[in-house]
């Protein structure tokens, strides 16, 4: 399955609500800066985060914004322009 790379950006009210779409989107890409995640997902990722998401937020006061970066091919270091601090990717370990 296709992977694609988002970032993921929000801006919730309440302060239990933010932590746990920081919780989901943690589970799922790095933490970028406060509040904007980069994530690599499938089609089945994405739906399931999504609705995570939505369930989480009040729709009428929080907002989350998705956006598609495309598919695989270019790592998000190539893409990525930075100003002042630089990104520093985090460093991943797999426990089994």
């Amino acid at each position: 399955m296709s992977r694609r790379h988002y970032l993921v950006t929000y801006d919730i009210a309440d302060d239990k609500r933010r932590g746990q779409v920081f919780e989901l989107l943690e589970g799922n890409g790095d933490h970028v800066q406060y509040s904007v995640f980069y994530c690599e997902l499938n089609d089945h990722e994405r739906v399931t985060l999504e609705g995570g998401l939505s369930d989480t937020i009040n729709h009428d006061e929080d907002q989350v914004l998705i956006l598609d970066l495309g598919n695989d091919r270019m790592p998000l270091e190539s893409a990525l322009r930075t100003l002042g601090k630089s990104y520093a990717p985090p460093c991943r370990v797999q426990v089994v």
